[in-house]
């Protein structure tokens, strides 16, 4: 079992205030974690093949990169909550001096 010690050091690092039901929480979750770790290192790996991505042999597919035309700025502003000549009209965000 982790020590209270040990929650406050890592509590510490991640810059966490645990109160006493937290610090209680996460040493249980801590040493539930490293338990499990204990486990994973008990697995014989010596024929398992190193991957440096877990979909490793997967591609993505891309289409054609191919110049459209636009769409009719009447079309575009058609769903616009606020329009302004061909402008979409928003809320002011900055304030000016």
């Amino acid at each position: 079992m982790i020590d209270a010690k040990t929650v406050e050091y890592v509590a510490r690092l991640a810059r966490l205030r645990l109160n006493e039901q937290e610090h209680l929480r996460y040493r249980e979750q801590l040493a539930a974690i490293l338990t499990y770790i204990e486990t994973l290192n008990g697995l014989d790996t010596a024929h398992t093949e190193p991957t440096s991505h877990v979909s490793s042999g997967l591609e993505n597919v891309y289409r054609d990169d191919v110049a459209r035309g636009c769409l009719p700025v009447a079309d575009v502003l058609s769903n616009a909550p606020g329009v302004k000549g061909a402008f979409f009209k928003i809320p002011k965000v900055i304030e000016g001096k």
